[in-house]
């Protein structure tokens, strides 16, 4: 098809005037061709794990499988069938040479078992694994986290999720969500299980005894118990039983654990407002012991609101560690109540810490350390001395929380408001930290590391303020026991100890010797004032004497004068009578 010419404007010279020639004339030419940016996000796919459970199946209709004669009757008739000893036949072969090749190799061999690898020279890092987020719109800080005490079992943690800050103004015209969920490791898109309780959930902590059971400590001051075995099909769980409100906390519960106990229900829980109370989860309508967190009961002394809590049956099962918001560590032993209450106050000047302890955790290796966390630091303390061995640099950001590695007797992990982790290495080094991950850029709230001593050790989940947990995988380095490092650490403790105890006996020794010189100063300003007193009296005696003496002599020149005076009277009137 040819072009056709629709118009055609003829060259003119008619308005050449209007136009002026341009000098310099620059023109600029890309030969890059103009590009758009555009973002395009899918949906997200949810996926879902269902499972069936196949308890009996392939009997006919007529036969019912729960009968023990109908099951025996069908046997016996399918056993006298031809067809079926001619398939037994056949299938008999098959299965002996599968047997026999299941035993000509092992294929669960272990070749090198028995040996260990040295993961010292491997550098400190850590990767991120998975990220478990708030449901809720309104975003609520994860104030705890703890995982699933099982190792067969698969992994999991209890999250709980509150706002604790006061008078919050999103809360003006709405009410705060008070779910708390289970997640499952392996599903980060939904959680396993939700609860639900009265309150929202300030801390959340499986039974050791028993993994179906939990507990957990509420905003307004409740203690509520959980049954796992107990969930419906949607998975959401209300508590078995509650404490009453008249009964219980009357600030935010803290921080909750399972003690030691023949039955396994008995819990001990701490709050800002100064109590600490023991329960048995079976009848929580009210406390079975109570204790006032005081510096000195008798004399009166100062209530502290705790903060965090530990306890550790290794350690002595009636002995607790509380963490107070005024920076004390406190350190109760219900067995020697007769002395303040049991409770033993750690170092209430320069050792205490500038704020309140968010994290307090003995040593899984050596059960008579423990770690503070608190202010811009984090302290090692020993329960013989009553100041911290060791006490971490100033970092340049606020401390919110920190545990010790399980696996690694020197290492132990903090985390910070500006999102990041630090994780110091004590058997390395003490004066800067091992390994700093950027976890995100808001406020860390919790840590909880998985695994006991034998096991675990690499898998860390780390909350923020906007409820999203954080699974971190740590290397061998940073998981596994070195060679010699429980005993290296121990003495280094030891050491840091008793260098500790001299200076506490060097400062005695100092106090005594001040307060010695200043009784001496004292003694020798006062034997001066003495003899200054005693010269003082000679002088006064002299002088009072001299005085004396003047008056005497001036009594003795008078009683002359007069008798002189009347021997001269008596003189002229005897004259004159002559």
């Amino acid at each position: 098809m040819s072009a056709v010419v629709i118009e055609e404007i003829p060259v003119t010279d008619a308005y050449k005037s209007n136009y002026i020639m341009r000098n310099p004339s620059i023109t600029n030419f890309d030969t890059a061709p103009n590009m758009s940016e555009h973002e395009a996000n899918t949906e997200r796919l949810v996926t879902k794990n269902t499972s069936m459970r196949h308890v009996e199946g392939g009997w006919p209709k007529d036969v019912d499988y729960t009968d023990h004669n109908d099951v025996s009757k069908f046997r016996k008739k399918a056993e006298k069938d031809d067809e079926y000893k001619g398939a037994v036949k056949t299938l008999g072969p098959i299965i002996a040479k599968c047997m026999k090749q299941n035993n000509t190799i092992d294929i669960y061999e272990e070749y090198f078992s028995g040996m260990t690898v040295d993961h010292s020279s491997e550098p400190p890092s850590a990767k991120g694994l998975a990220v478990f987020r708030d449901p809720n719109e309104i975003k609520r800080a994860a104030t705890s986290i703890n995982w699933h005490p099982d190792p067969i079992a698969s992994p999991k943690i209890a999250v709980s999720y509150s706002i604790l800050n006061f008078q919050d103004p999103r809360f003006a015209n709405t009410r705060m969500p008070q779910q708390s969920y289970i997640w499952d490791i392996f599903n980060p898109n939904t959680p396993d299980v939700e609860l639900l309780p009265s309150s929202p959930l300030c801390c959340l902590r499986f039974n050791p005894k028993n993994s179906d059971s939990l507990v957990g400590g509420s905003y307004n001051g409740l203690i509520s118990f959980y049954d796992l075995r107990r969930s419906n099909a949607s998975k959401e769980i209300t508590p078995t039983s509650c404490s009453i409100i008249e009964k219980s906390h009357h600030d935010p519960v803290y921080d909750v654990f399972w003690i030691n106990s023949k039955t396994g229900n008995q819990c001990v829980s701490i709050s800002t407002d100064g109590q600490m109370l023991w329960w048995d989860t079976r009848r929580l309508n009210e406390p079975t012991d109570s204790l006032l967190l005081s510096t000195d009961v008798k004399g009166n002394g100062n209530v502290l609101g705790g903060s965090s809590l530990e306890y550790n049956s290794e350690a002595g099962p009636s002995k607790y560690l509380v963490g107070t918001e005024q920076g004390t560590v406190l350190m109760v032993n219900l067995k020697n109540r007769k002395q303040n209450n049991g409770i033993t106050v750690f170092d209430q000047g320069i050792g205490k810490h500038h704020g309140p302890i968010y994290s307090i955790q003995r040593n899984p290796a050596n059960s008579k350390c423990f770690l503070t966390i608190g202010d811009w630091t984090a302290r090692i303390w020993m329960e013989d001395i009553r100041t911290p061995i060791m006490t971490t640099k100033y970092h340049s950001s606020y401390l919110t929380a920190g545990c010790w590695s399980p696996t690694r007797a020197g290492v132990f992990f903090v985390t910070r408001m500006d999102g990041v982790i630090d994780i110091w290495d004590y058997y390395y080094r003490q004066n800067e930290v091992a390994y700093s991950h950027k976890v995100g850029d808001s406020n860390l709230s919790s840590i909880a590391v998985q695994g006991t001593q034998q096991h675990g050790g690499k898998l860390v989940a780390i909350g923020d303020v906007t409820g999203t947990v954080s699974l971190l995988e740590l290397c061998e380095s940073l998981a596994v026991s070195q060679t010699n490092e429980r005993k290296a650490i121990d003495l280094m403790f030891e050491r840091e100890m008793k260098q500790e105890k001299n200076l506490e006996a060097r400062e005695r020794d100092l106090k005594k010797q001040k307060a010695l010189e200043i009784e001496n100063r004292a003694r020798e300003a006062q034997d001066k004032k003495d003899s200054k007193d005693e010269k003082m009296e000679a002088l006064l005696r002299k002088v009072d004497a001299d005085f004396l003496a003047m008056i005497k002599e001036a009594e003795d020149d008078e009683s002359k004068a007069a008798e002189s005076t009347a021997l001269d009277a008596n003189g002229d009137a005897i004259l004159e009578e002559k």
